[in-house]
């Protein structure tokens, strides 16, 4: 009964590898796209286009948005990249964990290369995963404190127009 249960687990364990290396591909993917679209914004930003300042253009296009709207826009937009940096490097750990049954097992059965392929997959893995989360926890901190002026922005022009006559 035992053997059987180790054995279930271990091939339920195994299910799971190409999944997760596949969320992981995913995840390394997006967060070069969002540094590259924060690059881009950065630049809009640099020259003063509008464009580059989300919740000032949002508000320009909607001048009856209430401040809490543009506050659930910029968290919504920071939702994304706080998931990746924060998921990423769980599935690394289990990218890493996954391959590690089948390593040791080749170990024991001597299989020296069997059991280095195993583990330059758990390593690459885990490499991908945790650059994948570093990008994004940049992402995302920079687009907070940029969100963070904007509502700013848009508070004082309210209260420049409140005092207006």
């Amino acid at each position: 009964m035992s053997e059987t249960l180790d054995v279930w687990m271990y091939a339920a364990g195994q299910l799971f590898l190409a999944p997760v290396l596949v969320a992981i591909g995913v995840a390394f993917g997006y967060a070069f796209f969002a540094l590259g679209a924060l690059l881009w914004q950065w630049g809009q930003r640099g020259r003063g286009v509008v464009a580059g300042f989300e919740l000032v253009a949002a508000r320009q296009a909607g001048p009856d948005l209430l401040v809490a709207e543009l506050e659930a826009r910029a968290l919504a937009r920071l939702e994304l990249p706080r998931i990746v940096t924060r998921v990423a490097p769980m599935l690394g750990l289990v990218a890493t964990m996954i391959p590690l049954g089948p390593a040791l097992r080749a170990l024991g059965a001597g299989d020296l290369g069997a059991m280095g392929r195993d583990l330059a997959l758990a390593f690459s893995a885990v490499i991908l995963a945790l650059l994948a989360s570093a990008i994004t926890y940049v992402v995302a901190h920079v687009r907070r404190r940029w969100y963070a002026e904007e509502l700013l922005m848009v508070e004082k022009g309210d209260l420049a127009q409140e005092r207006a006559p």
